[in-house]
């Protein structure tokens, strides 16, 4: 009997598409240690895993790495700017583009940038900015691109330090790195680098306190570059976290020293031999 050639054969053997359905996330627990074992109210970060010059095509580049969170950051520039005015004149100009990859997140997004991107972007843009001497680089244009690989919390803030840390591998002249750390608060206690299931979980308690806190930090300066907000927070509450924040800054600094000198000593070329 003659076969169907035009027909796509399945496998022999297969399973019910329900079987890799990814189930529910348990809800986050109001008191003791959170899903991944930090503590609650406690300057407790998730390790990170930094690499630079990855990309050969760009001018810097740097891969980071914390828990699920996958970010990479493409940096290119200075460049002649396409558009010419008298800022531009006197100082280069800063483009920031940060896009979510579709299979980023539980949900399967599009290439198309949305709003949520254009908002991320825009943060990423004022946390950099007062870092980078554009001053050094007129009638030029730099261009930052971030790429979410994977959304596991926290992505403004290691977006930010990513992309500082790319600028640093290009050569990009800058006042000092950016590191940034986020907080989520939830009533009376907080979780520090919070996860993605920590970032969308409303809890059953009424409190006033509840919302999210980011900051971008200048270590060696001890400034801040740019704070964002969501929720209800009272004063004391914000202060507090942005205190938090700093702390962890500090915790994520010496591991970007150090992935940033092992960057340039393995770029350096060998000493001469006389």
């Amino acid at each position: 009997m003659p076969t169907d050639t035009k027909r796509v054969r399945g496998p022999e053997v297969s399973q019910s598409p329900s079987l890799y359905f990814c189930r529910p996330a348990a809800a986050v627990p109001l008191h003791g240690p959170r899903a991944d074992g930090r503590q609650r109210d406690q300057v407790d970060v998730r390790p990170v895993f930094v690499r630079c010059g990855l990309v050969s095509q760009a001018k810097g580049s740097a891969y980071i790495e914390a828990g699920n969170t996958k970010l990479m950051c493409c940096v290119y520039g200075p460049r002649e700017t396409e558009r010419k005015d008298e800022t531009d004149m006197k100082c280069g100009r800063l483009t920031t583009d940060m896009r979510f990859a579709p299979f980023s997140c539980p949900e399967r997004g599009s290439w198309i940038q949305g709003s949520q991107d254009k908002d991320l972007s825009l943060m990423l843009h004022e946390s950099l900015h007062p870092a980078v001497c554009l001053h050094k680089y007129p009638r030029s244009q730099i261009e930052v691109n971030v790429m979410v690989l994977e959304n596991s919390g926290s992505v403004l803030a290691h977006a930010i330090t990513c992309a500082s840390l790319a600028l640093a591998d290009a050569g990009i002249e800058m006042y000092d790195l950016v590191l940034g750390c986020s907080i989520r608060q939830d009533g009376d206690s907080y979780m520090a680098d919070p996860s993605y299931i920590e970032e969308n979980n409303c809890s059953s308690v009424s409190s006033g306190n509840q919302g999210g806190l980011t900051v971008a930090f200048l270590p060696s300066l001890n400034q801040i570059s740019g704070l964002q907000s969501d929720g209800e927070m009272t004063e004391e509450t914000l202060t507090g976290g942005v205190r938090t924040c700093i702390e962890g800054c500090y915790k994520l600094y010496p591991v970007i020293q150090q992935a940033l000198s092992s960057a340039v000593h393995k770029a350096a070329p060998p000493p001469s031999e006389s």
